[in-house]
């Protein structure tokens, strides 16, 4: 089971680039699908329904590490990969922003009808869980997003994503219906930007009282909400820095791959060709695929994987992306047809990174490893959301984009 938390997320603006949309959509999908092979449809669910692990998803995908556009940007581009082949997977993601989001009732009933499902009572759970959030929480952050991520079996998954226009802050809401055991007493698996301010949560399970005494409620702040969840904030910023990256972890992954310690495997003979970028976004892959849940305190690590569309922490590197998905998407399709070894072997590529992780405390390189990639990209046409990168001018305008997120005095 994975476990829940709370990660505060800036509001980030812009569009994500068609060179990456279409790369974000294969990467899920071949992520989604391995986790469906391994562990089966619910895992996937439960996976959806912690927030640090979405984040971390996302960076994996090549979204900015902390933007608070991963939950439409994640979900919009598996959406149009998964839906269509729901009826292998036996998963359906539902609802969305805007019109797509008043019309999620009538995607379930459609649902509910092909698969004999209460298509009624999936109705209610997905309208209480909104209106939960968008009301019953009342921390100021209105509800502007809502996806249902629903199996053939009824299990479901809700996302929702409220926005504080004064505080340029997002907040994203987990819910997994197995958990759920009562609407009004503490039904969230994880609320996602729970920053220390005053929030009413109405729906906590120390607020049977308090729902009782309105006034008494009003004249509180409940701590016992906020100590409820494991937090993490994502900054206001747009770099990354040590204190956002577990340094071993990532350390281990880059060993593994520039190193070449893979060589001592021979169940990992297929990879001994790839290149380096390509091995490290599939370890980071794997990770998301295999990892439980004490791997995904620290999302930012992720966006090493390929890298973040807005430069951060360095740009998008489409070869190794590519190729990642490629190796993916081929051991899925192979494990199907009953060849394991391929699968068995990304399984195997996040234990050995888990194993060297014991080597000890690396010395800090973070800053050595963004200059490396970033003069990688330089040479080798790395992108962002302006197109290629372009020698000497497009990191600084990053670095001067990185204003646009942060709040005066931050």
């Amino acid at each position: 089971m994975i476990s829940s938390g709370a990660v505060g997320m800036p509001l980030h603006f812009g569009r994500v680039p068609n060179f990456l949309t279409e790369r974000m959509g294969k990467m899920g999908d071949a992520i989604v699908e391995s986790i469906v092979y391994n562990y089966g449809k619910s895992e996937v669910l439960t996976r959806m329904s912690d927030p640090n692990w979405f984040q971390a998803f996302g960076a994996v995908m090549g979204m900015h590490w902390n933007s608070s556009g991963v939950t439409a940007t994640v979900l919009g581009s598996l959406k149009r990969r998964i839906n269509p082949k729901a009826s292998d997977l036996g998963l359906y993601i539902l609802g969305g922003k805007g019109k797509q989001r008043y019309s999620t009732h009538k995607q379930i009933d459609k649902v509910s009808d092909k698969h004999g499902l209460e298509g009624t009572e999936l109705q209610k759970s997905c309208r209480l869980t909104g209106r939960i959030d968008n009301n019953a929480v009342q921390d100021g952050f209105n509800l502007y997003q809502q996806y249902f991520i629903l199996s053939d079996e009824g299990e479901w998954t809700s996302i929702s994503q409220g926005m504080n226009t004064d505080t340029r802050r997002a907040r994203r809401y987990h819910w997994h219906s197995p958990t759920v055991k009562s609407f009004v007493d503490s039904p969230h698996t994880g609320i996602a930007g729970m920053e220390k301010q005053k929030v009413l949560n109405l729906v906590d399970a120390e607020a049977d009282m308090l729902r009782t005494n309105m006034v008494s409620l009003a004249k509180e702040k409940p701590s016992t909400v906020i100590e409820a969840y494991r937090e993490a904030e994502l900054p206001n910023r747009h770099d990354v820095k040590k204190e956002d990256v577990n340094l071993n972890r990532l350390a281990s992954v880059l060993d593994l791959a520039y190193n070449r310690d893979i060589e001592k495997f021979e169940d990992l003979v297929d990879m001994h060709g790839v290149g380096p970028r390509t091995l490290k976004a599939l370890a980071m892959a794997s990770e998301v695929v295999h990892g439980d849940a004490t791997r995904f305190d620290d999302p930012a690590r992720f966006a090493f994987a390929v890298g973040g569309k807005d430069g951060r922490p360095h740009p998008i590197d489409t070869e190794s992306f590519d190729e990642a998905v490629s190796m993916l998407t081929d051991s899925v399709d192979k494990a199907k047809l009953g060849d394991k070894d391929k699968s068995d072997a990304l399984r195997r590529l996040h234990s050995i990174a888990v194993n060297g992780e014991s080597k000890g405390n690396p010395i800090d390189f973070l800053q050595d490893l963004i200059d490396s990639e970033w003069n990688h990209s330089e040479k080798n046409g790395g992108k962002t959301f302006l197109g290629n990168v372009v020698k000497g001018v497009t990191r600084k305008l990053m670095d001067t984009s990185g204003a646009l997120y942060a709040k005066s005095g931050d």
